[in-house]
């Protein structure tokens, strides 16, 4: 599943296709992915205008005129392709084993097609069905279920030490899984939570509550910055992910630990290790991360 970095790099690459245009028409070839589509989807949609598109977490909020926003969500395997009128298909968002027909708005997969005014069509193909689009008021979004008690934007001005502490605090879970709670910090994963962990050097194993205060002041830090550097990447390309200019992303070049099990530690002479915590693979330097 894309992480936010992902999610952030499709989000860039769909905002010139979609802001401030007009669905002239919306095509929907199936009733559900992950769940049913919004009643009379495609009609509620053509002829709005596309105000703005944003990122919560890992979701991608497309505000409408009207007072509406559809929040999509690009499961396992979704993807968008963007057609224009007199150039070639950009792909911001492309993962592995997909039929070459896939993408064209003709393929098996291709089960969303948007239209606007001038001709452009954005394709969102989804194999696995484990996407996600659905309606809601944009002034109530952040009660929608999906988003209700979840935690700050991890790049926002309001994430920071002290925020972080607070949540941390009395926490008896490992650091690690209270970093994947969506209630802590929003839209952070696997891989970048290792990745930031490492460069504060931080224990995956330590107890959250103990790292509320000081070692707050190092992990926050390194939390954006990871994130950060990884967008301007263009993402981790872990299954062929593309960002919108079609071109890879080569953020995994610079992992540190994370899928490096029995190799070097780029930070001192340990050697990376591999344990699993609640059913995720975690990947840290016993000798520097304490």
């Amino acid at each position: 599943m894309p992480e936010l970095p992902e999610v952030e790099t499709v989000r860039r690459g769909l905002k010139p296709a979609l802001e401030g245009h007009v669905v002239a028409a919306l095509s929907v070839r199936r009733r559900d992915l992950r769940v049913a589509f919004p009643e009379r989807f495609a009609e509620r949609l053509k002829g709005r205008r596309m105000v703005s598109l944003r990122r919560r977490a890992k979701y991608l909020l497309l505000d409408l005129e009207g007072g509406e926003t559809l929040i999509m969500h690009l499961g396992m395997s979704g993807r968008f392709t963007i057609h224009g009128p007199a150039a070639p298909p950009a792909m911001p968002g492309r993962f592995h084993n997909q039929i070459a027909a896939d993408g064209s708005g003709n393929g098996k997969h291709d089960h969303v097609v948007f239209e606007t005014e001038e001709g452009v069509r954005i394709v969102f193909t989804d194999h696995r069905r484990f996407g996600l689009m659905l309606l809601a008021k944009t002034d109530a979004v952040e009660q929608h279920s999906l988003f209700d008690g979840m935690g700050p934007e991890p790049l926002g001005d309001d994430f920071t030490p002290t925020v972080l502490s607070a949540a941390l605090k009395g926490k008896k879970t490992p650091i690690k899984s209270a970093l994947l709670d969506q209630c802590v910090v929003a839209g952070l994963g696997n891989i970048y939570v290792c990745e930031a962990l490492f460069r504060s050097g931080i224990s995956p194993k330590r107890l959250a509550r103990t790292v509320a205060g000081p070692r707050c002041e190092k992990l926050v830090p390194a939390i954006k910055k990871v994130l950060g550097e990884a967008i301007k990447a263009g993402g981790s390309t872990l299954r062929d992910y593309k960002k919108a200019d079609g071109e890879l992303g080569y953020f995994q070049h610079h992992f540190a630990v994370y899928d490096r099990e029995g190799e070097p530690c780029p930070g001192c002479k340990g050697t990376i290790k591999r344990i699993v915590q609640a059913g995720r693979s975690t990947f840290y330097c016993p000798s520097c991360q304490k």
